[in-house]
């Protein structure tokens, strides 16, 4: 592919992966080069051209070979968050592959109106491609496949499954951050929710499979085992991206029934039609607030990659540590 045809967001993707001697400073040992890959609207014609382009690309750089491959959602101009790249890349010292694509060129609040087809086209062309090249491998032999994406990144990963039992059956953990409303399987994990729990921080089957946080301590909640492999969701209370739906247009939602979430205005109701313009106005400004807030959610995206995909001998302390640094 050439540099021109990745796009703005991919060759920002490409060309600020962390370093082997930012790496080493990190973890005191020697580091490998991360693996990187991007596949933009210009490098081939169609989603599935595409996807297979990008499993091209993984084998050229030997991605298959490392310990861990991840598959990461976009939001509509292309981008991806850093910290869900740089965490991983930080935990395992380089020895991570990562693959993107993109659909759209659209900011990701208009992307989210009018290209959640393009989305999920794209979400299962990459997905079922990269699966099906790793599953040619030995079983012995194949790298952790994990996946991530932030908003319409998460809705388009969700897309190449048909529900969280599926997921966790062919993938090896997931991240997904700012889930969108829309979004198929967070509809039915927060749909059927444990009673008791309330819809902006939803405890779904004991929490077995699939927890949701917004402070690093929610992850740990319920008390009850968590085996592998997990799905964790990364959701603020106040994040409009999470709560706008058109339903907001006739009916009361449920985050503003009984107590609020963390960063909820009490004073807050809900008025036919109104709320549903209030929280789509609030998307076009929902990064700019502090971390924690809204849209946005900096560090505790590495407490997300800590519970799900933590390597050998990784301890809290090396969160804290990776926490201060990527934030």
């Amino acid at each position: 592919m050439s540099w021109e045809s990745l796009g703005r967001e991919g060759r920002r993707f490409t060309g600020t992966a962390a370093t082997p001697a930012r790496l080493r400073a990190f973890s005191g040992r020697p580091a490998t080069e991360p693996i990187r890959v991007y596949i933009g609207l210009d490098s081939a014609p169609s989603p599935a051209a595409q996807a297979a382009l990008a499993v091209r690309e993984l084998e050229r750089t030997g991605a298959f070979g490392r310990p861990v491959l991840a598959v990461l959602g976009t939001t509509g101009t292309g981008w991806v968050d850093p910290h869900l790249a740089d965490t991983l890349e930080y935990m395992y010292n380089g020895r991570t592959a990562l693959v993107a694509m993109q659909y759209s060129y659209l900011p990701s609040w208009v992307s989210f109106l009018v290209d959640r087809e393009k989305a999920a086209a794209a979400g299962r062309a990459l997905f079922e491609a990269v699966r099906e090249r790793w599953a040619r491998l030995p079983a012995g032999a194949r790298p952790r496949l994990l996946l991530s994406g932030e908003s319409l990144g998460s809705y388009e990963l969700e897309q190449a499954f048909g529900d969280l039992a599926d997921l966790v059956s062919r993938a090896d953990g997931a991240v997904f951050v700012g889930p969108p409303n829309a979004n198929p399987i967070w509809q039915r994990l927060t749909g059927g929710r444990d009673r008791g729990s309330p819809v902006w921080r939803p405890v779904y089957q004991d929490g077995r499979t699939a927890r949701f946080a917004q402070h690093p301590a929610d992850l740990h909640l319920p008390a009850a085992p968590w085996p592998r492999p997990r799905v964790v969701y990364l959701q603020n209370a106040s994040d409009p991206v999470v709560w706008w739906s058109p339903r907001l247009i006739y009916r009361r939602p449920a985050w503003l029934e009984g107590p609020r979430g963390p960063g909820v205005n009490p004073e807050m109701n809900w008025f036919p039609l109104v709320t549903f313009w209030q929280v789509l106005v609030d998307m076009t400004s929902a990064l700019d607030v502090p971390p924690g807030h809204g849209h946005r959610y900096g560090a505790n995206i590495v407490d997300g990659w800590a519970a799900v995909a933590a390597p050998p001998g990784w301890s809290p302390h090396d969160t804290w540590r990776l926490r201060a640094l990527v934030g």
